[in-house]
């Protein structure tokens, strides 16, 4: 192996970047050097070929060597150990309230008498001649838990989809009220939604819940615009452009104090009426803007008061929705979606927080044996760290503060994520690592703050560290009974640290994926080969048979299925099932397809097929849900 060749490989070992790993399918894959390469330059290596491969990794261990402390320290229930093996002169700690601190060091480092406060704190030490300042993270060791509720179960859901008789064209607050307040009638005590934040809805739509604008505020869609001179929604598809014409069109003459805002939403206010000015892309920006620069020639007054009025009002609206919820016993769970769209305003005000050059995906698996580019750049770890992580905490913190349960999509990310250098093929990317204790600490400090539980999409290929740190961190893992039927031929079930679920928004429905709906849409949409739909197919037959065998059935009918399956997973050891609201009456046409573009199908903008009026009224739906109230009951009680 040329010397320059195993400089590369040993650079991106040093910077946390695989040099192999097993994909989907099995198999080991040794990267490239160009992907090696070019994700080491996006991370900060002064790389641009392999020759320059030595010169960087004698730079990055001299930098390393020089560092006291790492950037960021996690104090598991507050308790701060910092081993070194250098001779400290002055420690001092500033708490996050301003408070400081000045404890002794010992011959062998730092120790503090009593445990520190939960919170984010920084910490400065001096060596002799040499300083260093780092981040603390004082973080429970366990992530927050109610009081145990027994055996609960709740409905998902997207609230744009979401229609009732007075729905205009995407569903808004108080349609979502509706349908907590018949969740919580029914016995249910959870309506879980997909991410509530703001998207582009001016053509080119970007639909997409999970490619929003900002992870730090909400979608206006979502506004309650009362039920005066609201049109009933159009039995189509979802529009969002109709529907942030609907919102302007209500807040056109509300005016709103600059006093209002706080820093953050000024900002984001500023930024949307400079994307009216100057265009969408802010990388195509005049550089002074695009490092963040705006003056009142580069913002759209109207368009920035707008967004700073629909922001407050939300925040109103939300707060009286938290408060109906507390008082009904209803809890309602959020999504935290892994990225943001690279247009957005998150990679605007943070540039430097974001690795350019590079996209988000998944390396090639069953379901999509090409790969996945999800269309994001990823955060850089290290500029993360080096901020401790307050970015990701404010993400967590925006949607905790209102959900009582926070599911974490690709929990995975919080250790790895999948690079794909900007150009290359969907399999020539490579997983970065990331600093997974920190992350664990900013979730279970979160969580704590926002009295908020957690729950992790751990399906695919998960690194079982990850789940260990789950059982550890006292979060819990996702069950989905179409998996488990697949992989097992049978029914398994969930642990009782598991939330079960039928099927996510990235999975077929339940009758959908019976009838194998979903196969034949890849195919068509050329994700799928054709002799593999065959292989596939058969295999779906066969475990729609051994499911039926699984659950007791007379047949592989879904509407036999169906009931069967609630009760089975009403009656396990999971904490909560959550059943996706259309299961309920067997709809077999998926929200989304992921991998295919809102172009080739309508991901994201089918609306529900029924009204909440006539959901409610079905008496096959109140079957199935008191079947699965019933078998929570017993499950509690241990019968």
């Amino acid at each position: 192996m040329p010397d320059s060749t195993r400089a590369v490989l040993d650079l991106a070992t040093t910077m946390g970047v695989a040099t192999s790993y097993v994909d989907g399918l099995g198999r080991r894959v040794d990267v490239g050097n160009e992907t090696l390469i070019a994700v080491c330059a996006a991370l900060g290596a002064p790389i641009a070929a392999a020759p320059d491969a030595g010169p960087a990794l004698h730079q990055l261990r001299g930098a390393r060597s020089a560092e006291l402390v790492p950037q960021v320290v996690v104090a598991w229930n507050g308790v701060l150990a910092i081993d070194l093996d250098h001779e400290i002169t002055d420690v001092e700690i500033v708490l996050e309230d301003g408070t400081v601190l000045s404890p002794e060091p010992t011959p062998t480092g730092i120790r503090t008498p009593t445990p520190l406060p939960l919170g984010y704190h920084r910490i400065r030490i001096d060596a002799g001649r040499r300083s260093s300042s780092t981040s603390v993270i004082a973080a429970p060791q366990r992530a927050w838990r109610g009081p145990a509720t027994g055996r609960r179960w709740g409905v998902g859901a997207q609230l744009a989809a979401l229609r009732t008789s007075r729905s205009r064209s995407v569903g808004d607050v108080a349609d979502l009220t509706a349908l907590c307040d018949w969740v919580g009638t029914v016995g249910g005590s959870l309506v879980n939604l997909l991410p509530l934040l703001p998207t582009f809805n001016d053509p080119p739509v970007e639909p997409s819940p999970y490619s929003p604008v900002s992870r730090l505020f909400w979608s206006e869609l979502a506004l309650d615009l009362g039920d005066a001179n609201v049109p009933v929604a159009d039995p189509g598809l979802v529009d969002v452009t109709v529907a942030d014409t609907e919102v302007r069109a209500a807040f056109e003459d509300i005016e709103v104090a600059d006093r209002a805002a706080d820093p953050e939403l000024a900002r984001y206010a500023l930024f949307r009426g400079a994307q009216l000015r100057l265009g969408r892309d802010h990388r195509a920006w005049p550089p002074a803007q695009r490092a963040g620069h705006l003056d009142a020639e580069h913002v759209d007054p109207d368009e920035r008061r707008f967004h700073l009025a629909a922001q407050l009002a939300l925040r109103q609206q939300f707060g009286r929705l938290r408060t109906r919820l507390d008082d009904a016993g209803v809890q309602l769970g959020l999504d935290l979606a892994v990225g943001v769209h690279p247009d957005g305003y998150d990679v605007w005000s943070r540039p430097e927080l974001f690795a350019h050059g590079m996209s988000v995906g998944a390396p090639p698996d069953a379901g999509f044996p090409s790969g996945q580019s999800w269309g994001f750049a990823p955060v850089h770890p290290e500029r993360s760290a080096a901020e401790g992580h307050a970015y990701f905490a404010a993400s967590i913190a925006h949607q905790a503060a209102l959900a009582d349960v926070l599911r974490i999509d690709h929990v995975m990310a919080m250790q790895r994520l999948y690079w794909i250098p900007d150009g290359m093929g969907l399999a020539d990317g490579t997983y970065v690592q990331y600093p997974v204790e920190e992350m664990f600490a900013v979730l279970c400090l979160e969580s704590h703050r926002n009295n908020c539980e957690l729950i992790a999409e751990n399906l695919g290929t998960v690194p079982p560290t990850i789940d260990r740190a789950l059982d550890r961190h006292g979060i819990h893992g996702t069950y989905l009974a179409e998996f488990d039927a697949a992989a097992n031929g049978a029914l398994v079930g969930p642990s009782s640290t598991e939330v079960a679920m039928i099927d996510t928004h990235d999975t077929p429905l339940f009758a959908g994926w019976l009838e194998g709906v979903d196969i034949d849409e890849r195919v068509r949409l050329g994700l799928l080969r054709s002799d593999a739909a065959v292989e596939e197919r058969g295999h779906r037959v066969e475990t729609r048979r051994a499911l039926g065998t699984a659950l007791g059935a007379l047949g592989v009918d879904a509407h036999e299925l169906l009931p069967l399956l609630l009760e089975f997973l009403g009656r396990s050891a999971s904490p909560l099932v959550i059943v996706w609201l259309e299961d309920l009456w067997l709809e077999s046409a998926p929200v989304n397809i992921p991998g295919s573009a809102s172009s080739e199908r309508p991901n994201w903008a089918r609306p529900i097929g029924r009204t909440l009026e006539s959901i409610v009224s079905d008496p096959k739906v109140a079957e199935h849900i008191a079947m699965l109230d019933a078998a929570r009951t017993r499950s509690a009680s241990g019968a």
